[in-house]
C-alpha cells in the first residue's frame, strides 16, 4: 500500500518530464530501506522538484523516518537528490490513562505504530465533536527519547459542552421554522453533533421545495449552537390547461367542454403542505379526475397525512373511484416508507347488450377495500432536474374484494361467482442516472406492476402508456393485469437543465381481455427537453409498435408538453 501510495504521487501530481539539452534535476529513492530497487524520475522544472520532495520527506516522516532528508549531490549537467532514511522511530509507551473512560471504551488505547496515535488522537476529535464537544483539543505532551523509542502521554480537553439551539432561516424562502426545524432532524436542547448538522445539510439540499445556497453557518452564545440556513425558494408550483369547445353530437344546441386541467401547488404557507388537482377530458365520453392533499410532520411528529381522491370515466361503459389515505414516515435521509389505505369502486354506467351470450361482461361493479405499504429510496443528486443518483419505489397491497351484483344483468350469471374474495397486488420501478461526461448523460428506467384475483375483470386493470410511460401510444393506452416496461435515454446537454433526447421504450404486458393476451410494445424516437424562465417546455416525436398499432408514421405521435412553473 505504501509502494503504491508513493509511485501515484510521483506519477499522477508531478509527471515525468524529458530533458534535452536543459538543466536535469534527478530524484532518487528507494520504498524501504531494505528495498533493492529504486525509482529515479527526471526533472527540468525546479517548482515541480521542490513539491516532489516535500510531498515524499512528508510521506516518510509520517512512517516514523524522522531523521530522513534528501541529500543533495551536483554531478555534471546533473543535481541529484537522494534520499536517506535515518533510524525508524516507533511509541514506547502512549500514556492514555487521563482520558475519559467513553473514549478509551468507544476507541480503545491508540496503537504503537508510528502513525497509530495521531490516527486515533483525529478519531477521537472526532467522536467528540459528535456528542456535544466541537471545541475538543488532543495534544502529546511529556514526550521523550530512548534512542528511537519516544514516550508521551495524551492530554485530553473537553471543552464547553454544547447543545442545539432553535434553526435560523436566512434568504427569500417562505419556509417556516417549525417545518424546517422537523425536516433538519436537529432538536434544540440535544448535544451539537457535526455528523448531524452534516445530515441536516444533506436533507435540505434534497428538499423539492428550495435550494441550500452554500454550507449552513454556525452562532455559538451561552453553549449553544444556532444553525443558519441560507434558503432560495425553487420554482415548482404548476398550472397547465388546455381548454376547448366542441359541438355537442349527442346534444344538439349544446357544447362539449374537452382539454386538461393540471394544477400542482408545493408548499403552501412553507409548511411543506401540498395541493394538486388533474382533469382530462379528451374525447367525448371519457375523463378523469384526481385531487391530491398532503400536510407534513402532522402535530409536529415525524408523520405525513395525505389524502386523495381520484375518478376515471371510460366512455359509455364503466366509472371507477378510489379514495386513499396515506401516512408516511422518513426513515432516514434517502429513504421514505408510507402505509396507506384505499377503497375503490367500480361500477357500470350502462347494462345494454352487454350479456347477449348470457356469460358476465368484462367489466363489473366492484368494491375493493385495500391496505399496503409503500417505500421510496432516492438517492438522486437533485429531486428536479438529476443527473447522477438512482431511486427505487415499490408499493404493496392487499384485501377483500366483493362483487356486487347489478340489477341490470341476470342473476343467474353470478350463480358460480365467490361475492367476496382475496386480492393483491404490487408496483415497483427503479431509475439510474449517468453523467457520462459534462454534457452527455444516460438515464435508464424499469417500471412494473402486477394484480391477482381469481375473478378479475377489465375496470380493474394497471392503465399506462404515453408520454411518461411507453411513448409512441395514446395516453393510458394499455390495460393490463401485469406489465413491465423499460425507458431508455441519452441525453445531450446545452444548457443546465435542457437537453436533447434519443430514447427506446420497450415492455412486456398481460391483457386477460384482448385478443393476444401477451403483447410486447416499444417506441423510440426524440425529442427536446427546454428549460425557459417561464417554465418546462418537452417535445417528442415517437414512433411505436404494438398488436393493435402497425409500426408506420401514419400513426406516429407527438408528445407536447409545456409546464408553467411559479
Amino acid at each position: 500500500m505504501k509502494s503504491l501510495l508513493l509511485t501515484l504521487v510521483c506519477w499522477l501530481l508531478f509527471g515525468q518530464v524529458l530533458c534535452l539539452g536543459q538543466a536535469v534535476y534527478r530524484v532518487q529513492w528507494r520504498l524501504s530501506p531494505n528495498s533493492e530497487k529504486g525509482i529515479i524520475q527526471h526533472y527540468s522544472d525546479t517548482t515541480r522538484v521542490t513539491q516532489l520532495l516535500d510531498s515524499l520527506s512528508a510521506i516518510f516522516h509520517s512512517q516514523g523516518y524522522l531523521e530522513g532528508f534528501f541529500q543533495e549531490r551536483e554531478l555534471v549537467d546533473t543535481t541529484v537528490f537522494l534520499w536517506e532514511f535515518g533510524r525508524l522511530f516507533a511509541w514506547e509507551e502512549v500514556n492514555s490513562d487521563s482520558l475519559p473512560e467513553e473514549l478509551i471504551k468507544a476507541l480503545g488505547k491508540p496503537g504503537l505504530g508510528y502513525s497509530e496515535p495521531y490516527l486515533w488522537m483525529n478519531k477521537a476529535l472526532t467522536y467528540a465533536e459528535n456528542r456535544g464537544f466541537p471545541f475538543a483539543s488532543l495534544n502529546l505532551d511529556s514526550l521523550s527519547f530512548n534512542d528511537s523509542l519516544i514516550s508521551g502521554v495524551i492530554v485530553f480537553d473537553s471543552g464547553p459542552r454544547i447543545t442545539w439551539d432553535s434553526i435560523g432561516i436566512v434568504g427569500n424562502s417562505k419556509t417556516k421554522v417549525q417545518y424546517l426545524q422537523q425536516l433538519s432532524g436537529l432538536v434544540p436542547g440535544e448535544f451539537f453533533s457535526q455528523l448531524d448538522l452534516e445530515k441536516a445539510a444533506q436533507s435540505l439540499r434534497r428538499s423539492p421545495y428550495f435550494t441550500l445556497a452554500g454550507s449552513p453557518e454556525l452562532l455559538f452564545q451561552t453553549r449553544q449552537a444556532k444553525p443558519v440556513f441560507a434558503l432560495q425558494d425553487r420554482r415548482v408550483n404548476v398550472f397547465d390547461g388546455v381548454i376547448g369547445l366542441l359541438p355537442n353530437e349527442n346534444e344538439p344546441g349544446r357544447v362539449l367542454v374537452t382539454g386538461e386541467v393540471d394544477l400542482r401547488l408545493f408548499h403552501l404557507g412553507g409548511k411543506g403542505r401540498d395541493f394538486s388537482l388533474n382533469w382530462q377530458r379528451l374525447n367525448i365520453q371519457s375523463q378523469s379526475l384526481d385531487i391530491r392533499a398532503k400536510e407534513s410532520f402532522v402535530f409536529r411528529s415525524p408523520l405525513d397525512i395525505s389524502i386523495g381522491f381520484s375518478l376515471l370515466k371510460q366512455d359509455s361503459s364503466f366509472v371507477n373511484r378510489t379514495v386513499e389515505l396515506d401516512f408516511g414516515y422518513r426513515v432516514s435521509d434517502p429513504g421514505y416508507l408510507n402505509f396507506f389505505t384505499k377503497r375503490q369502486a367500480g361500477d357500470l354506467i350502462s347494462t345494454d347488450g352487454l350479456s347477449p351470450s348470457g356469460e358476465l361482461p368484462a367489466s363489473i361493479d366492484y368494491r375493493w377495500n385495500q391496505y399496503g405499504l409503500g417505500i421510496d429510496w432516492d438517492r438522486l443528486d437533485s429531486p428536479i432536474n438529476p443527473r447522477r443518483g438512482v431511486r427505487l419505489q415499490g408499493t404493496f397491497s392487499l384485501g377483500n374484494k366483493r362483487i356486487l351484483q347489478n340489477t341490470g344483468l341476470p342473476e343467474a350469471l353470478y350463480a358460480d361467482l365467490e361475492e367476496s374474495t382475496p386480492q393483491y397486488q404490487g408496483w415497483f420501478s427503479g431509475e439510474k442516472h449517468f453523467l457520462i461526461r459534462p454534457g452527455w448523460g444516460m438515464w435508464i428506467r424499469g417500471v412494473g406492476g402486477f394484480i391477482e384475483n381469481q375473478n378479475l375483470f377489465f375496470n380493474e386493470l394497471y392503465r399506462f402508456g404515453g408520454l411518461k410511460s411507453i411513448r409512441g401510444f395514446n395516453e393510458k393506452n394499455f390495460f393490463a393485469k401485469s406489465f413491465g416496461y423499460m425507458n431508455f435515454e441519452q441525453r445531450l446537454y446545452f444548457d443546465q437543465n435542457s437537453y436533447l433526447l434519443l430514447f427506446g421504450d420497450a415492455g412486456i404486458l398481460e391483457n386477460p381481455y384482448s385478443n393476444r393476451e401477451i403483447d410486447y410494445p416499444f417506441s423510440f424516437g426524440t425529442g427536446i427537453n427546454l428549460d425557459t424562465d417561464g417554465g418546462l417546455f418537452s417535445f417528442v416525436f415517437a414512433l411505436g409498435k404494438s398488436s393493435t398499432q402497425p409500426l408506420s408514421f401514419s400513426y406516429s405521435r407527438i408528445h407536447f408538453g409545456y409546464l408553467a412553473r411559479f
